[in-house]
């Protein structure tokens, strides 16, 4: 009886030992805020520990890495990155990790190769003296179309860092990619279905320029491209002439910025409030956009909402 139950324990510890190696196996991928994250582990399924350093509803713009940030990337097989100054922190931060004791290897992969960038060539009529026009729009995800590459170029990093799991990044990439095919196609038949006299709105910073370039809604903004500054009076003003000489119908929140100031051009315009978009960050679980397809989903309901007769 006890050689039994010996034997059984033997096979029992045999069958489980497997699954734990498996899950040792996993390469510790970093990203630097929510969305990417959404993407590397669409793309890593199983083979894969995703963390993201700015986490749901953060403000990539103007975080603060922290001491455990440095210690995250610095042990990562590889940190993914949106690039184009959109992370104005980063190389301090990598610097940091360099400095570690891991001699300075760090793979760090910008997610926008490949992804032809938009400036901020300050088209609206007001002047925004924060904007630094020529700057590049860091916001490429915005466009379901720049997400493919995204996606493309997250699955050739894993295959850099992971040889062995190659074919199952690649179907999962493939997998995930007819997926944004089919959330590209049900965006586009939304736009469809809004006057395009009604195609124009007020959002809380200009983040939305590769939306509006694929879909054709307007968005203006009393912030440029980044969160880090404040609109001046001047600014504020201007977006108000705005919305009543071209009767814009609503203005959005966003979910990592202040409410107040949309909350008072809505006031003073009568503009509807639209609710709250998803630009930068994606939310936790139990919120409305805790994926990147669900954030894209939420924001075209919220538009199509506000902007149909």
């Amino acid at each position: 009886m006890i050689r039994t139950l010996m034997l059984a324990a033997a096979l029992l510890v045999g069958s489980v030992l497997p699954m734990h190696a498996d899950a040792d196996k996993r390469i510790n991928v970093v990203t630097s805020f929510s969305i990417l994250a959404d993407f590397a582990k669409n793309v890593g399924g199983d083979r894969v520990q995703v963390s993201s350093l700015v986490g749901p509803n953060g403000d990539s713009h103007v975080y603060t890495p922290t001491p455990a940030d440095v210690k995250a990337i610095g042990e990562a097989a590889v940190v993914i990155v949106n690039g184009w100054g959109f992370e104005g922190w980063l190389n301090r931060l990598a610097a940091s990790a360099r400095n570690s004791s891991r001699g300075g290897k760090i793979t760090i992969v910008e997610a926008t190769k490949n992804i032809p960038a938009l400036k901020d060539n300050d088209p609206h009529d007001h002047d925004h003296g924060h904007h630094h026009a020529g700057e590049i729009d860091p916001h490429a995800w915005q466009s379901v179309e720049n997400a493919k590459i995204y996606v493309q170029n997250i699955r050739d990093a894993l295959i850099k860092a992971d040889p062995e799991g190659a074919t199952a990044y690649r179907a999962n990439g493939d997998a995930y990619v007819a997926r944004l095919d089919a959330l590209d196609r049900e965006v586009q038949a939304a736009v469809a279905s809004i006057p395009k006299a009604r195609r124009k709105v007020i959002s809380s910073h200009d983040a939305f320029g590769y939306f509006a370039s694929r879909y054709g809604i307007a968005f203006l903004s009393p912030q440029g491209v980044s969160t880090d500054s404040e609109p001046s009076a001047r600014d504020v003003a201007a977006i108000i002439r705005q919305i009543k000489s071209e009767k814009i119908p609503a203005v959005f929140m966003e979910n990592i910025s202040d409410p107040r100031l949309m909350n008072r051009i809505a006031s003073e315009t009568g503009a509807k409030v639209g609710g709250t978009l998803y630009t930068d960050s994606l939310t936790d679980e139990n919120g409305p956009a805790p994926t990147y397809i669900a954030m894209v989903r939420h924001n075209i309901k919220a538009l199509t909402s506000a902007l149909a007769d």
